[in-house]
């Protein structure tokens, strides 16, 4: 006990007398506030839908047909902020404000021209591409699916320019409005439900995202434009920070499609079971998203830029100490707040969703998946400290290995599992997934920094 108090006092002391760890606590704070706004205005949005669509068939083809631009929006935009802020920040403190917006409206160039035809081609693919993804749907459910995928994939393309925007902001710590955006679309959402559901049924859910991304993408652009970086796209040549730039997105990008190719195995297999199983899935991983929304999106948008500099700076021992610092801290306040919540499962799922459509025994298999979903909050909001750190050091080919081994145990553990317990079993592999990911991930953080400040030493 006195043992851990003095180990408690020393890294309280340390931190005191360390201004960027300060800086990193008041990140933490603005995004995980700005976060914590974002994801309540989700849960009113999410029993506003709830209420009116249950568990039935409609908001099934939607949610199935929301996986594969959501998907695409992860895969693009957040390898991009993962590529993108690590050269930025060093362009700019070595070469200055203007090299570092001649690399900015390089990308985005790139980056939106790409979307683009991301989007062309994924429309053209939706004919071999639903039917794949959901294959247990009737010929009706599934063609209001296409359709609702034919309205969503805009979405792409907002939401990935968006996200961009978004990262240059964090990069100039300029958090709040990035963290806070998301607000847009769930009012969107909400407005849309209770004007227009009735008379345009699901499809109100469609226009609201696409609505609501383009909203989100207009605030950001304002708020740089606002700091006096220029929007516009411009062709600047392959400079070495560009190049170095896509070097490191490529492999990120390959690293994201293993990762979320796990969203896309989950919800695929769900579709093969009864009835609502995928809105028992998107239901019962409500409070996981939230708290995952909170924690491990303030961890990564805050230790990013953190971790950037650090690395510029070649400070390993200060990087190594953060590192184990703040990991034993964030076990420490998520372990007893997931310990809880399973426990209060049930009860949690009843206040939030078991109204109108919305049965008592929805709530019992809900609550259910929700407790397997759950398990994975301690070990994703820990790891995505060793997530920002490999990324800063831009060595994406270990997330690359590590999101290898994900998807080969997502697919075997889901496997097994989902015949032994169902769509409960399918959120339990997922949990399971993480664990060991984060195993992966802090021995392999941790052995790369003790390379490299042995290579320091040494000179």
């Amino acid at each position: 006990m006195n043992h851990s108090l003095r180990i408690g006092l020393k890294w309280w002391a340390t931190w005191q007398r360390q201004a960027s760890n300060r800086r990193v606590l008041a990140a933490l704070f603005t995004v995980g506030g700005c976060s914590l706004l974002g994801k309540v205005s989700a849960f009113a949005k999410d029993a506003v839908v709830a209420y009116q669509f249950g568990r039935g068939d409609e908001l099934d083809a939607f949610l199935i047909a929301l996986v594969i631009p959501q998907f695409t929006i992860t895969l693009l935009g957040g390898s991009l902020n993962a590529a993108l802020i690590p050269t930025y920040i060093q362009v700019r403190e070595q070469e200055g404000p203007e090299a570092a917006q001649r690399v900015f409206s390089t990308v985005t160039l790139l980056t939106s021209g790409f979307l683009v035809l991301t989007c062309l081609i994924l429309m053209l693919s939706a004919p071999w591409l639903m039917p794949l993804l959901a294959g247990g749907y009737a010929t009706e459910k599934l063609s209001l699916a296409k359709a609702l995928y034919a309205v969503l994939l805009s979405t792409i393309l907002f939401s990935g320019i968006g996200t961009t925007w978004g990262a240059v902001l964090n990069a100039g710590n300029r958090f709040a409005l990035a963290a806070a955006v998301p607000l847009v679309t769930s009012l969107t959402t909400m407005l849309a439900v209770l004007w227009l559901a009735r008379s345009w049924s699901v499809y109100a859910l469609a226009l609201a995202a696409v609505t609501g991304a383009f909203i989100e993408a207009a605030l950001l652009g304002w708020q740089l434009k606002r700091l006096g970086i220029s929007l516009l796209p411009r062709w600047y040549g392959v400079t070495p920070a560009t190049r170095e730039v896509l070097g490191q997105y490529w492999p990120m990008v390959a690293a994201a499609f293993l990762m979320g190719s796990t969203h896309l195995i989950s919800q695929g297999m769900a579709a093969m079971l009864d009835p609502g199983s995928v809105s028992a899935l998107g239901y019962g991983n409500k409070v996981t998203a939230v708290l995952l929304g909170i924690g491990a999106t303030a961890v990564g948008t805050a230790f990013l830029p953190h971790f950037s500099r650090m690395v510029a700076l070649n400070d390993w021992n200060g990087i190594r100490d953060t590192l184990f610092s703040y990991t034993g801290l964030l076990l420490a306040v998520t372990v007893p707040v997931t310990a809880f919540l399973m426990y209060m499962s049930e009860p949690v799922i009843a206040l939030l969703f078991q109204r109108g459509a919305f049965t008592e025994s929805d709530t019992k298999i809900v609550g259910e998946v929700q407790i397997m979903y759950l398990l994975q909050v301690p070990p994703c909001i820990a790891g995505m400290l060793a997530v920002r750190l490999i990324a800063a050091m831009k060595s994406t080919h270990i997330m690359l290995w590590g999101n290898t081994l994900n998807i080969l145990m997502c697919v075997v553990l889901t496997y097994f599992l989902m015949r032994q317990f169902g769509v409960v079993g399918i959120a339990l592999a997922t949990s399971a997934m993480y664990m060991v990911s984060f195993c992966f991930l802090w021995i392999v953080s941790v052995r790369c920094l003790a390379t490299k400040t042995a290579v320091r030493q040494r000179k």
